[in-house]
């Protein structure tokens, strides 16, 4: 592995630069979060304060950039791992981040860049100064920025910090523990001050100064990060890993006339290079058409050393079990997209209703900011995270003699059967809080002229903190299944795929709230997301995607029963639903 550094660790270090450079990667780790989480709640608390955006306009820009930061991650590790490596993706992608921050700040500390105050009494958004070509095209230019910065730091993150230690070792090993549980705490920490204290400046005291926080907190982040520079272990880049995938395919179609063999784990050509990083791979007799690839005929030629010399007609067994392991995973990625729509949901229209509820904390005259709520949803995760692993996996495990207590597809069904029974609790809870705010509100909001209900905002914590455990169950099963299932040397692309789900919800979601809304605002009954929620039927739209995530339920227990993990020639998963939902390994 040493030849694979730039700064290759000596005899005498055992754990490579892994102790020593721990406190500055976590330490640009805590900085970094502290300046750019939270801010989609409060971007669209932002967008409709001072940019005087519809809420439907400004929820489908603020979807938009989140899909386009995340799928940008797809990009950025693949940038990282064929030509620049983590280090330098890191490097550039944070001072973009920065330069994004300082750009959003702008456009609230100077007024050319946004649009002037409504006038006094005016109580329409519609009838406020709208924002012209010139400031949109700086708002977007600082978006962009970010978007350039999420998509090289996001996949590297994790990987660059596990990179500082010798997997080889004892030390290394538990190095690599110790970093990844510092990190998770870091993020946590993070999350907690920006939803509460940078959030609280940002929409009671000062937009400008609320910005201004996150940006420089964002430049201490670089500051911290180059301050380590010479002491990181750099991996170098290896070549495109998604080469031999495109060879693979394009060789079975080439050879797609040919018959196969009756026993091709016999039959067909498997030369495994010496200095391969990828686990070695038993056959599967799924996609079978891709067996093709590795069809010996008079055509192909082969080295002295034993491989191909005609790569692009000839293929190994294992370059076709490995593309096999990639189109294994995409039917159980695509049916986390509609999981992740409820999801977004948490994210965005309940910033919305907080808006439009009791915010005030008991009998004092403090409330709480709508884009904190979000703090619960952190609360419910980090909270659940231990006592699952603590308590619930142990008891498990005894019943179950798996060593995580259940596998990694019964973790994430489990968080989608969490997420359908948090929508059905947001619909129900939407439809006390509309007839509170029609019966008997609190008051009218000055700026939007809409009633508020007597329902305390509290009553969104349910949903939050349930979709938090959802969350310590899907996305967290996701992303072990891409780290496990993807091939070792595609690791940094399987860590984007659960990003790149984000991005593909995202703009699922924008247009699915554009239809609803384009839809129900000609029909009898009304528009469902008008600007105030109390005249529309926000409950109704819940329960449209609670129904959808029962028929995404129901396609992902046949893609699980499917599904075959790799390196497990004949295991499949099955689910079984009972009284319980119950997991069967076969």
């Amino acid at each position: 592995m040493d030849s694979m550094m730039e700064q290759p660790a000596d005899e005498h270090r055992e754990n490579y630069r892994g102790a020593k450079a721990m406190p500055f990667v976590i330490g640009n780790e805590t900085f970094e979060k502290l300046g750019s989480t939270g801010t989609l709640s409060n971007l669209l608390v932002y967008l409709t304060t001072v940019f005087h955006m519809k809420s439907i306009t400004a929820t489908t820009l603020v979807n938009i950039f989140n899909g386009t930061t995340n799928i940008a991650t797809l990009l950025g590790a693949f940038l990282c791992d064929t030509y620049f490596g983590r280090y330098k993706t890191l490097a550039f992608a944070s001072i973009a981040s920065f330069l994004g921050m300082v750009v959003i700040a702008l456009t609230a500390a100077i007024s050319k860049l946004h649009p002037p105050r409504c006038a006094r009494g005016t109580q329409d958004t519609a009838a406020c100064p709208a924002i012209t070509p010139w400031q949109m095209t700086f708002l977007l230019s600082g978006l962009g920025l970010l978007v350039i910065g999420g998509g090289g730091i996001r996949p590297c993150n994790l990987a660059f910090g596990a990179d500082q230690f010798n997997p080889q070792t004892e030390s290394g090993r538990k190095g690599i523990t110790s970093f990844f549980n510092w990190y998770y705490f870091t993020f946590s920490f993070a999350m907690m001050i920006s939803l509460t204290v940078v959030v609280y400046v940002q929409s009671d005291i000062n937009w400008a100064w609320g910005l201004a926080i996150p940006a420089f907190l964002m430049f201490c982040s670089c500051v911290l990060f180059f301050a380590g520079s010479r002491i990181y272990v750099k991996v170098k880049p290896d070549g495109s890993p998604l080469t031999s995938v495109v060879q693979v395919i394009v060789a079975a179609v080439k050879k797609r006339k040919l018959e196969l063999p009756e026993q091709p784990w016999l039959s067909l050509f498997n030369h495994i290079p010496a200095r391969s990083i990828n686990s070695n791979l038993p056959y599967t007799d799924q996609f079978r058409f891709l067996d093709k690839a590795a069809i010996l005929t008079t055509e192909d030629q082969i080295m002295s050393n034993g491989s191909t010399a005609t790569p692009w007609r000839l293929c190994s067994l294992q370059q076709v079990e490995e593309v096999k392991c990639l189109l294994r995973v995409i039917p159980i990625w695509a049916s986390a997209l509609l999981y992740y729509i409820g999801l977004i949901q948490q994210q965005t229209y309940v910033v919305f209703q907080a808006l439009q509820s009791n915010r005030g904390l008991g009998n004092t005259n403090f409330k709480i900011p709508a884009a904190s709520y979000a703090i619960f949803s952190m609360l419910g995760l980090t909270i659940w995270i231990p006592i699952y692993d603590r308590l619930i996996v142990p008891w498990l495990a005894k019943y179950t003699k798996k060593e995580g207590g259940i596998t990694i597809l019964q973790k994430m069904g489990v968080g989608m059967a969490l997420g359908i029974v948090t929508m059905l609790i947001s619909g129900m809870v939407e439809e006390r809080r509309r007839a509170l705010a029609i019966s008997s509100p609190v008051g009218v909001d000055s700026r939007s002229n809409v009633n508020i209900s007597s329902l305390s905002a509290l009553w969104l914590a349910p949903q939050l903190i349930l979709i938090g455990i959802s969350e310590a169950f899907t996305i967290i099963a996701q992303i072990e299944l891409y780290y496990k299932q993807f091939p070792e040397n595609m690791r940094s692309i399987g860590g984007s795929l659960s990003f790149v789900g984000v991005a593909v919800s995202s703009y699922l979601s924008g247009f699915l709230i554009s239809m609803v809304h384009q839809i129900t605002k000609r029909s009898a009954c009304g528009d469902w997301l008008p600007e105030d929620l109390s005249k529309g039927r926000l409950d109704l739209f819940y329960y449209l995607v609670a129904a959808l995530g029962v028929v995404n339920m129901g396609y992902f227990i046949v893609c699980a029963k499917w599904y075959k993990y790799k390196g497990n020639g004949g295991a499949t998963t099955t689910l079984e639903i009972g009284e319980n939902l119950m997991f069967k390994r076969n």
